[in-house]
C-alpha cells in the first residue's frame, strides 16, 4: 500500500465524522429556531448514511462490497428517516427530550449542542465502522457476505413492517390508549427495535467478511442503546402509568427477541 493510500484509510473515517458533526449543527440550528430538539430522530440514520457516502468517496479505493453496502445503507437508512419524519410532523418535541430539557435548564437550547446532537453524531460514527471495513475490504463477495445482506433485508423488513402495523393501529381512533398486542407486535414488544438490531449485526458479518473483525464494537453499541439506553428500557420506563393495559402485555409478550406469547 502507497503512502497516499494508507493516508486515504486514516484520513476516510475522520473526514466521515467532520461531516456528520457538520449536519448535527445544522440540525442543532433548525432545533434550536424550532424549539424542538426531536428532530435529531429523524437525522440520525443521514448521519450514518452520510458518514458511508463519504468513506466511500475518500478511501483511496473501495472493495466488491461498495455498491450492496450502499444499496442496502441507503435502503435502510431513508427509510428510517421519512418514517420518523412522518410520525413526528406537526406534533411537539417528544416527552423523552421534554425530561432531557427539564432536567438541563437553564440555557438548554445551547447545552443540547453537546448533550444530544454531538452526541449523536459521534455515536453515529462509531455505528458506521462496519459500512467502512465493508467498504474499504478488498477480499472478493463470499457466502458470509450473502448472509449479512440477508440478515440486513430480513431486519428491514422486519422493523418496516412492524412500524406499518403501528401505524395502522394508531390511525384508528377505536385504539386510543389501547396497546397494540396484533401482527408482528404479539411476538415481540419492540419488532421495530429487534429489527435494527438485526440490521447492524448483518452488517457486521458483511464487515466481518471483508477483514474487519475489530468492528464488532459497532453492532454491540447499536444493542447496547437498543435494549438497555435509548431503546426498549427507556420506552417502557413509564408507559404503563399511561397505558394500564400494558402491564399485562409485559406479563405474556417477549421484551425483546420474537417468542410465543404466554396465554
Amino acid at each position: 500500500m502507497t503512502d497516499h493510500s494508507i493516508l486515504g484509510v486514516l484520513y476516510a473515517p475522520l473526514l466521515g465524522l467532520a461531516a456528520m458533526l457538520l449536519l448535527a449543527a445544522v440540525t442543532w440550528l433548525v432545533s434550536y429556531i424550532k424549539h424542538d430538539v426531536s428532530i435529531v430522530d429523524s437525522v440520525w440514520s443521514l448521519l450514518i448514511l452520510l458518514g458511508a457516502v463519504v468513506y466511500t468517496l475518500t478511501l483511496p479505493n473501495t472493495g466488491p462490497r461498495a455498491t450492496g453496502v450502499l444499496a442496502l445503507a441507503a435502503l435502510w437508512a431513508l427509510r428510517l428517516a421519512a418514517h420518523i419524519t412522518w410520525r413526528g410532523w406537526g406534533e411537539p418535541e417528544d416527552r423523552r427530550y421534554q425530561a432531557v430539557r427539564a432536567r438541563n435548564q437553564p440555557h438548554f437550547e445551547w447545552k443540547s449542542f453537546y448533550l444530544v446532537f454531538v452526541l449523536q453524531a459521534v455515536l453515529a460514527w462509531i455505528v458506521s465502522f462496519s459500512l467502512l471495513a465493508a467498504l474499504a475490504g478488498a477480499s472478493p463477495w463470499g457466502w458470509l457476505d450473502t448472509v449479512g445482506a440477508c440478515v440486513v433485508l430480513f431486519g428491514f423488513f422486519f422493523e418496516t413492517l412492524g412500524d406499518a402495523q403501528l401505524a395502522r393501529f394508531k390511525a384508528d381512533a377505536a385504539n386510543r390508549g389501547r396497546v397494540m398486542n396484533t401482527g408482528l407486535w404479539r411476538y415481540t414488544r419492540h419488532p421495530n427495535y429487534f429489527g435494527e438490531f438485526c440490521v447492524w449485526w448483518g452488517f457486521f458479518l458483511i464487515a466481518l467478511s471483508a477483514g474487519g473483525w475489530w468492528t464488532i464494537v459497532s453492532p454491540l453499541l447499536m444493542s447496547v442503546l437498543l435494549i438497555k439506553v435509548s431503546g426498549a428500557a427507556l420506552l417502557e420506563k413509564d408507559i404503563a402509568e399511561r397505558r394500564p393495559g400494558y402491564l399485562d402485555y409485559i406479563e405474556r409478550t417477549p421484551v425483546f427477541f420474537p417468542g410465543w406469547p404466554k396465554p
